[in-house]
């Protein structure tokens, strides 16, 4: 089992992405107010995601859900070029916490199905991933609305693979 956090600034997609992951129905998200907690099974491996609001009033609670984190999985709306500085500023914050220390770090540049989308080779570039030496990390392109590049994400090798890094290091 792997305790995921989800994390990203409001409008992003983390929620379609958790709801497409439970299989549940993605039409009509709104916003989360506080947070979500599910058990999804992917790939046989069991998840509890904590799903917590981006909003800008909720971020200073977001220390408050770090506790045994095993994956922080951090949402950016490929589209939404105005906000990278922000979401930049957001990520490196929560990278710096005590108890998010060595945990591995996905990021899902997510609608890229929408032709305005920057490609994930530009964001990690314009969030300065390339930086991070403390932890595993991964970029992957998605669609929460249509799956592409999230459904297949093999999560156990994902944190397999970043303890050994990390162990390693």
């Amino acid at each position: 089992m792997h305790i995921t956090c989800i994390k990203c600034l409001d409008n992003a997609g983390k929620t379609t992405i958790l709801k497409n992951l439970a299989s549940e129905d993605i039409r009509h998200i709104t916003p989360t107010q506080g947070f979500n907690i599910k058990s999804v099974v992917s790939d046989d491996v069991k998840l509890n995601v904590w799903d917590i609001g981006g909003q800008r009033k909720i971020r200073p609670y977001w220390k408050n859900y770090f506790e045994n984190t095993d994956v922080l999985i951090y949402v950016i709306d490929s589209c939404d070029r105005k906000r990278f500085d922000e979401t930049g500023m957001e990520l490196f914050e929560l990278l710096d916490e005590e108890k998010l220390r060595n945990v591995p770090l996905l990021v899902y540049a997510n609608k890229q199905d929408l032709v305005t989308a920057a490609r994930a080779n530009e964001i990690a570039e314009g969030l300065q991933l390339l930086s991070i030496r403390d932890r595993s990390w991964q970029i992957q392109a998605c669609s929460a609305i249509t799956g592409e590049g999230w459904d297949g994400l093999d999560f156990e090798e994902f944190t397999a693979t970043a303890e050994s890094e990390i162990i390693n290091n």
